[in-house]
């Protein structure tokens, strides 16, 4: 947030005014009744100015998408961009309820699936194709379910289309979060090699838990 100071527009109107009422009374063919026209303006705005100082208004400026620098990687995290930004606005439109609910953590997973991207960008294929086959159809799914919801009629195939687009939504943001969670099985598995070579270098010295006279508790 920042702060803008906007001037008022009185003491503009209100100099003008003064001109146009000084010229219907006073007469203009001397050079120093020009000069008091422009001295009489001047005053009133000046006075007007600090009667009307205008206002401080708070103003949320809006950041810049970080990027990579990499055009295929930074076209991606624009498409996930705009997806995040297509469920926010559909989202507002569902009453809050259960879709509503699954709705907001589905757009919490893929923002951190685009936001995964930007720092790994190795991942790109995967999230590429989530971004081609996940997100169109789920997009798909909210929009039907918008469109159904403002139909403002009661039937078998409305609330029965809505009713599966609900259960279907379970199991969507199930799969997001396994999707997610895969783009972290290369680190899990680093981790693993880490840990046994870690295990195997302290028992070659020596330092395993036994030799400090530690048991592992059962």
């Amino acid at each position: 947030m920042t702060e803008i100071k906007r001037k008022s527009i009185v003491p503009v109107y209100g100099a003008a005014a003064a001109w146009v009422l000084y010229c219907t009374i006073f007469p203009l063919y001397k050079t120093w009744h020009f000069i008091a026209l422009a001295c009489t303006g001047v005053i009133v705005y000046t006075v007007l100015s600090k009667l009307f100082p205008g206002k401080t208004e708070l103003v949320e400026l809006t950041e810049k998408p970080e990027r990579t620098g990499d055009e295929k990687i930074d076209g991606l995290l624009a498409e996930g961009e705009a997806a995040v930004a297509e469920m926010n606005r559909l989202r507002e439109a569902i009453p809050a309820g259960p879709v509503r609910q699954k709705t907001d953590e589905i757009i919490s997973v893929t923002d951190k699936i685009f936001k995964k991207l930007l720092i790994e960008p190795k991942v790109y294929t995967q999230v590429k194709r989530f971004a081609d086959f996940f997100l169109p159809t789920t997009i798909k799914l909210l929009n039907t379910y918008d469109r159904f919801g403002q139909s403002g009629v009661d039937g078998d195939n409305i609330s029965g289309t809505m009713e599966r687009i609900d259960t279907a939504l379970d199991k969507t943001l199930e799969s997001y979060r396994k999707f997610f969670d895969s783009l972290f099985r290369d680190q899990a598995l680093d981790i693993e090699t880490d840990i046994s070579v870690l295990e195997t270098m302290l028992k070659k010295e020596g330092l395993s838990n036994s030799e400090f006279g530690i048991r592992n508790s059962e």
